[in-house]
């Protein structure tokens, strides 16, 4: 099985990569112009979804404007099975969004496999009202299968101005035993993490092209790092107050 596992994880990165190259390419743009302008990304994800925003946040070679919405109702540590029913309910996340500072010159990115919850929606509208570029990272699969849970009937994909389709298949598994009927092994967090960071990475590159150096942690773990990345927190903890909250 760990190889049936690397398997398919292969195939179905090659065929994100194949189908959704082009919207991973146009977000990437907006998102430099975006920093360009002193925007930053916001991510937000229910469950373990909100893993993949941790990922890309105070990470040793990444981008500093990184600004993760961490909930904790929402994510799993207080209760997994509650915050699956909290991620069910309509007009449950707008009073912890009013915390964040998200504006026109922001990116929103949106993950939600199924994309049927309403959370992930209204925080996706949420960000359109504040006028900020909203990306869903959702499976489109789900669309064909599955209800929405939302009042007015959205899918995920509904309410972004950019959807990219991670493939991954109903019920995230990619596993199947014959004998009893299980299936099993998911993807969706490997094959999210891999969209994101070579979006991010496209990023700093259209950054570089511009002549702009770009905004990228240096790892704590080796020296001389430190000065830099004062320098980072000092330009951006304003906007991104986790980057040093809680600091002596």
């Amino acid at each position: 099985m760990i190889t049936n596992y690397y398997q398919n994880i292969q195939t179905q990165l090659a065929n994100v990569f194949d189908k959704e190259t082009n919207t991973m390419q146009q977000v990437s743009e907006v998102i430099a112009d975006k920093i360009n302008k002193g925007g930053v990304v916001y991510l937000f994800g229910c469950g373990h979804s909100h893993i993949l925003t941790e990922e890309v946040f105070y990470r040793a070679g990444g981008l500093a404007p990184i600004a993760p919405i961490l909930i904790e109702e929402l994510m799993l540590h207080q209760g997994g099975a509650a915050s699956s029913q909290k991620e069910r309910k309509n007009h449950y996340v707008r009073p912890f969004l009013e915390e964040y500072p998200i504006t026109e010159n922001d990116v929103l990115i949106v993950i939600s496999t199924s994309g049927i919850n309403p959370v992930p929606v209204d925080v996706a509208l949420y960000g359109k009202e504040q006028g900020a570029t909203t990306v869903a990272l959702t499976s489109t699969a789900y669309t064909q299968s599955q209800s929405s849970r939302h009042e007015d009937g959205w899918y995920l994909k509904d309410a972004c101005d950019y959807v990219i389709n991670n493939h991954v298949p109903v019920g995230d598994a990619t596993l199947y035993d014959s004998a009893s009927g299980v299936t099993f092994a998911p993807s969706s967090s490997v094959i999210g993490i891999s969209i994101l960071q070579a979006i991010l990475a496209e990023v700093v590159s259209l950054l570089l092209e511009t002549g702009e150096t770009p905004p990228v942690f240096l790892s704590g773990n080796i020296a001389g790092s430190d000065q830099h990345n004062k320098k980072l927190l000092a330009t951006y903890e304003e906007k991104v107050p986790l980057l040093t909250k809680n600091m002596e």
